[in-house]
């Protein structure tokens, strides 16, 4: 009889077991993860009335790489171009809460008479929200259009970075056993280090290898290549004593800048949904309901705590960073649950064991008590607000809206601000460049050289050319590169005391450069004046040939920034302003009511007020569709309209498996808004729209027009254009200004 390996048997049960509680749990109309949960409690070995997995040790292998494959896709979906644009509203918001809740965490753990360690790590866990739970809830609510969602989206950028962060310095913790201030420091600042240096690299190196390679890679292709990225960077980030955790999340972040992202976020989704339902079955499998019920006094209190508390701080948070009071409440309403990440933290501290067996199941627990409770709380978050304005004294009322409109616009930075903001910019991260350089030639280079070229000095002699070589367009850019010329210019000329500190910054520059190129001497050659005639002709090189290197750094630099923003440039679309109007892709699902109309029969601008601006048929694109064209299960139609009437027109579009995402829709090919003011001499000046032969001629349709100081949105057919009529139409970018310049 053939023996079947207790691996595979496992594996069955632990899919079969999380297929029939998911499938339940999609009926009952609840989050799977609680499926996933649940079947993990049903093979675990607390539970004895069904079949229980034999080996628990191969269970959390599959577990770590689900745990990866997690944080991989989180990346996919951070990006740390949306960090830096989330704003100072969604980062104070977050920052707040995140300190708030730790402190909260930490003394409710001690107050319950917990241990320092447990008590830490309740904090950390009840930190951060769900990312997954709080999408779900918006897209089962319709809320995403609301003020408030854009700022939680904010803020669960900011909390996935800082979650990250979290984890590194529990580590540190959990090791020292204390809290060493020096230890954090190190670590906050070799993580700091790391970051950059991996987002630097990896948006230079892998974008451009893609490109070069995208001919060559079929679907199968980049799947492979995209994960072993992955784990090369887990391998990456172990080696210098982070967790497999983080590597996968930076290399998700990276790849989130490339123009392959949406795909390859496609492609990996089934491997994650496979490896993350392992995961959540194996957090399952470590829950004893013997202390869910021996602590169910404190899960109601933490669950309670979760809730307040981060109203309380999130709401803070907003207020703080200038928020109305109404969006504030509604935003504290939406972020009061735990999640993915508090798993993931719970499971650190089992991993290094230094928490107690009842925290994990607790934060599960928890979990799941808030998962069921967020929906309701973000459906009834505007009653709770207008509640809340009802109680609330006049004056406070007042005052909180005083201070949320003096806060409006204040963006304007002073010449110094900028400079300063440039300087140090530039300053972090070249020596984060140049120190790598350093370490990297001293640890692995000069080793090679000795071992396989030559030994002694002329090794060494090799080893130092070549690394200044590398070095050397970046020593230019820290030491020598003018940075915000304007800025720079203005203060120079207009205030002549700022002559000083401007020059003592340039010579602190200098001195920089001096001192990486002293440090890389120091590394290698023996006596000081070996290495003080090594720094001088080295630095007599670099004057020599500024100009070149100057070149070769903006060409670097150049294709630094295209890679960063190709993405963004390949979605790239101008707004309609002032009206709140913007293009969004929505797909014809199968069961839609829609299949097989024509869109003189939907007449969706006559009851919608929108317009269809383009359908997307597989690999054809028809623009500004006619009358009679038809709809098709799994057209791509982008429309334009505003934020309610998208709203309103989306359920025509929407089926079961349909998945609609404002943020991430785009035009396609040469779609775009273009504005064109009307003159006399214009070839379309007094006819009507319909026959102007703009739909005909340049594939464009006439969403928006303003005349007098009032705006009209897709406006009908027979309008006559005047003279200064300022026209806003979506169409052939490259046909629009022949027939209307």
């Amino acid at each position: 009889m053939t023996h079947l390996p207790v691996l595979i048997a496992d594996l069955g049960l632990i899919l079969a077991a999380g297929g029939i509680t998911t499938i339940i749990f999609k009926k009952i109309k609840q989050p799977l993860v609680l499926g996933y949960i649940i079947a993990g409690l049903l093979v675990g070995p607390h539970f004895k009335f069904t079949p229980t997995v034999s080996d628990n040790a191969n269970i959390t292998i599959w577990a770590e790489i689900g745990v990866i494959f997690l944080l991989f896709s989180l990346g996919l979906e951070f990006s740390f171009k949306k960090l830096v644009k989330v704003g100072g509203s969604s980062s104070i918001t977050a920052l707040v809460e995140i300190i708030g809740m730790c402190l909260i965490g930490y003394l409710a753990g001690k107050l319950m008479g917990w241990k320092t360690m447990d008590s830490i790590f309740l904090g950390a866990v009840l930190s951060v929200s769900s990312t997954t739970i709080i999408i779900r809830a918006f897209d089962e609510l319709g809320v995403k259009h609301k003020k408030f969602a854009n700022l939680v989206f904010g803020a669960l950028i900011v909390e996935d970075l800082a979650a990250i962060l979290i984890m590194v310095l529990l580590t540190t913790v959990a090791v020292s056993q204390q809290f060493a201030g020096a230890d954090m420091l190190i670590s906050i600042l070799k993580l700091s280090f790391f970051l950059i240096l991996w987002f630097l690299g990896g948006i230079f190196i892998i974008p451009t290898f893609l490109k070069l390679t995208k001919k060559l890679m079929n679907d199968e292709m980049l799947l492979v290549v995209s994960l072993a990225l992955c784990l090369v960077m887990v391998i990456l980030a172990v080696k210098v004593g982070f967790s497999p955790a983080l590597g996968a999340f930076i290399m998700g972040s990276i790849l989130a800048e490339t123009t392959q992202a949406e795909k390859i976020e496609h492609l990996t989704k089934s491997v994650k949904d496979l490896f993350g339902a392992i995961f959540f079955v194996s957090v399952g499998m470590l829950i004893d309901p013997k202390i869910l019920f021996a602590y169910w006094q404190p899960i109601l209190i933490i669950t309670g705590i979760t809730i307040v508390g981060k109203l309380i701080t999130t709401g803070s948070g907003a207020l703080l960073s200038g928020q109305p009071l109404k969006t504030s409440v509604q935003t504290g309403l939406s972020l009061t649950q735990i999640g993915e990440f508090s798993f993931i933290i719970a499971t650190l501290g089992l991993s290094l064991k230094v928490t107690s067996d009842f925290l994990y199941p607790i934060t599960v627990a928890v979990s799941a008590i808030t998962t069921f409770t967020t929906p309701y709380l973000i459906k009834y978050s505007e009653n709770f607000y207008n509640f809340l304005a009802k109680i609330l004294p006049q004056k406070w009322l007042d005052a909180i809206s005083r201070y949320s409109s003096s806060t409006e616009g204040i963006t304007t930075l002073s010449d110094w601000k900028v400079l300063l903001r440039s300087y140090i910019v530039n300053t972090i991260i070249h020596s984060v460049i140049i120190i790598a350089v350093i370490f990297l030639a001293s640890r692995y280079l000069h080793p090679f050289i000795e071992n396989n070229i030559t030994n002694g000095k002329n090794g060494v002699i090799i080893n130092v050319i070549i690394s200044f070589l590398i070095m050397s367009p970046f020593l230019w850019a820290l030491s020598i590169k003018r940075i915000e010329k304007t800025a720079y210019s203005h203060l120079w000329l207009n205030k002549k005391y700022t002559r000083g500190p401007l020059i003592a910054i340039e010579i602190f520059r200098i001195a920089l450069g001096i001192f990486f190129v002293g440090f890389l001497m120091y590394e290698f050659f023996d006596t000081w004046i070996a290495a003080g005639i090594a720094l001088g002709l080295i630095i007599l090189v670099m004057i020599i040939f500024s100009r070149k290197l100057q070149s070769f750094y903006e060409r670097m630099e150049n294709r630094f920034f295209y890679n960063l923003n190709a993405r963004e440039a390949a979605k790239k679309q101008p707004e309609i302003l002032p009206w709140d109007t913007h293009l969004l892709e929505l797909t014809v699902a199968p069961e839609s009511k829609l299949v097989g109309q024509t869109l003189v029969d939907l007449a969706v601008r006559e009851k919608y007020g929108i317009n269809i601006a383009m359908i997307e048929r597989g690999k054809i694109m028809i623009p500004t569709p006619k009358r009679d064209e038809r709809l098709y299960p799994n057209d791509k139609v982008l429309v334009i309209g505003t934020d309610d009437q998208l709203a309103s027109v989306k359920h025509l579009f929407d089926g079961e498996n349909v998945e609609i995402d404002e943020e991430e829709s785009f035009p396609k090919q040469d779609m775009s808004l273009q504005k064109i003011v009307i003159n006399s001499k214009s070839p379309v000046f007094g006819q009507t729209i319909r026959d102007s032969g703009i739909r005909e001629k340049t594939q464009g349709l006439v969403v928006g027009i303003e005349r007098n100081g009032q705006r009209i949105l897709n406006p009908d057919s027979n309008l006559v254009f005047e003279n200064e009529d300022i026209v806003w139409i979506v169409g052939n970018n490259k046909r629009i200004p022949e027939l209307l310049k």
